[in-house]
């Protein structure tokens, strides 16, 4: 069992900067590929990035490629996101979320824990 608190979020203006951290309990953070998704008011929880369990295997949905880093610290239990050149379009509500998947997926259905989501809110 691995529960996820996320921080970070807050209000920025269009080409600032934010880092969101995930925090996670548990002795065995370093067994779950861990991802970061998004969910903007009426619209479906989306992919953001993605790390396996070592940190050698990142990926990322093609419209953050460049300007968002995802990152972990297996000694620390926590996984974070650095988000650069921020557009208003990246407004939402953020969540990580674990998995035992080794493959560091793409889809929400194959993560297993999530965290409860922190807003992050960018102004034009």
């Amino acid at each position: 069992q691995v529960q996820l608190v996320e921080s970070g979020g807050g209000l920025v203006q269009a080409g600032g900067s934010l880092r969101l951290s995930c925090a996670a309990s548990g002795r065995t953070f370093s067994s779950y590929s861990l991802g970061w998704f998004r969910q903007a008011p009426g619209k479906d929880r989306e992919f953001v990035a993605a790390i396996s369990r070592g940190g050698a295997f990142t990926q990322y949905v093609d419209s953050v490629k460049g300007r968002f880093t995802i990152s972990r610290d297996n000694a620390k239990n926590t996984v974070a996101l650095q988000m650069n050149r921020l557009k208003p379009e990246d407004t939402a509500v953020y969540y990580c979320a674990a998995t035992l998947d080794i493959t560091a997926p793409r889809t929400a259905r194959q993560y297993d824990y999530w965290g409860q989501g922190t807003q992050v809110t960018v102004s034009s």
